[in-house]
């Protein structure tokens, strides 16, 4: 079966917005894009709600297309619904494309013109279709793909969560192998840059980390006319034994998942085993009298030789402590695995960008980090007045409600 094997999320406000309306979410096996649109901050409240909409995941007896679109159906019905309740939010909207990773398929669920890529044996491919002006035109062969990178409506979309009460969804199945790598991505990033552009990308950085910021840097180089939203997933292959191990760790990012294996076994030399009952030698045997007799050094107590069931039973008890001690390695590695996942804490990122993280800020030898990037805002630590910088910067260990509430205070400059 396949998991994911490594993971990245980052967004970005780009070089020619003030605020950042796309939102993400980023939460093995479910991960979802939304680029919001509207007046004021309606395009960020939009899209929020979507994500939020995905965050209870899907439940395993669920068929994945299904109940993806239905959370996407659930999300355009509280968007709709506000947009109408409140002037503020008159006119809001949304893009979705939402991936859920199984067993041995991706399924998709898509509105908008935000998109999701494969990376496959080098090659990129595209698994959605734009719900946009540009490409209904170019699919009816009015527009060509030059034509369309230049056209001055090529923002308009013509389907999206919020705007109308009920949204067709596009749902999709791809049978997923162990390699791939699946990008999920605003029209922040795909205006800016070709799809060659983004392939090289993710050929030239094996590390997923370093891929997406490539990608975020060359969106923003080219102009970052857009919020650019990245998020990249990598998958491989586990044993279905590994796979019921891991089950719980599929969620961390970035950190690989801690393999404990037994101690080598120490032979016993009589701490803890049973003492001979008595002698275990044999008698010599009877020699002609004529031949002079030599009596035979007496073993030392340890070196006796145990009857061989005395010997298996040893054995078998030294195997089930090894069994015992393994099964309680494995308890405590997983318990500290789960708590990794249940802390969180705010820092910045190598660019400087105020960045939420999940697990705790401490590094192991070997540089071995024993936390991951969650969310990556757009706000730099640079900006921040010293008071600010030490309110968020200082580590601290917070709930994954708090820590996400205060960056997206942050960005809206609510913070006090």
């Amino acid at each position: 079966m396949l998991r994911v094997a490594e993971q990245y999320a980052g967004t970005d406000t780009g070089r020619q917005r003030r605020a950042n309306e796309d939102s993400l979410l980023a939460r093995s096996p479910l991960f979802v894009v939304a680029d919001g649109m509207g007046g004021a901050q309606a395009g960020e409240v939009a899209s929020r709600i979507a994500v939020e909409s995905f965050q209870p995941g899907l439940s395993d007896a669920a068929q994945p297309e299904l109940a993806l679109a239905t959370l996407a159906r659930e999300a355009n019905t509280r968007i709709h619904e506000l947009s109408h309740a409140n002037a503020e939010h008159a006119g809001m909207g949304t893009t979705l494309t939402a991936v859920y990773v199984g067993e041995q398929e991706v399924a998709i669920a898509h509105v908008g013109d935000s998109r999701a890529y494969c990376l496959r044996d080098g090659e990129l491919l595209r698994l959605t279709d734009d719900h946009s002006l540009v490409d209904e035109l170019m699919r009816q062969g009015r527009l060509t793909p030059e034509e369309a990178v230049e056209h001055p409506q090529r923002s308009v979309i013509t389907r999206a969560l919020g705007p109308e009460g009920t949204v067709e969804v596009d749902t999709r199945s791809f049978r997923a192998r162990s390699g791939d790598v699946y990008l999920l991505c605003s029209d922040g990033l795909t205006t800016m840059i070709s799809e060659e552009q983004i392939a090289s990308a993710l050929r030239t950085h094996p590390r997923l980390s370093d891929a997406g910021e490539a990608l975020i840097a060359a969106a923003n180089d080219a102009g970052g006319r857009d919020n650019i939203t990245v998020v990249l997933i990598r998958l491989e292959e586990v044993e279905l034994g590994q796979a019921a191990l891991l089950e719980q760790g599929t969620t961390m990012v970035g950190i690989p998942a801690v393999s404990v294996q037994p101690s080598a076994p120490v032979e016993d030399h009589g701490g803890h085993s049973v003492p001979p009952s008595g002698p275990t030698q044999a008698a010599p045997p009877e020699r002609p009298r004529a031949a002079p007799r030599r009596r035979l050094p007496r073993a030392a107590p340890h070196t006796r030789r145990a009857p061989a069931g005395r010997r298996r039973r040893r054995r078998f008890r030294h195997l089930g402590a090894l069994a015992v001690l393994f099964t309680v390695l494995v308890v405590l590695g997983s318990a500290a695995y789960l708590a990794f996942q249940s802390v969180y804490f705010i820092g910045t990122n190598n660019r400087g960008l105020v960045t939420l993280f999940e697990g705790l800020p401490y590094r192991l030898p070997g540089n071995l980090a024993l936390y991951s990037s969650q969310y990556v805002s757009g706000v730099s630590a640079s900006t921040l007045s010293p008071e600010k910088r030490r309110t968020l910067l200082d580590h601290s260990l917070r709930s994954e409600t708090d820590a996400g509430s205060l960056i997206r205070s942050l960005e809206l400059e609510q913070l006090e």
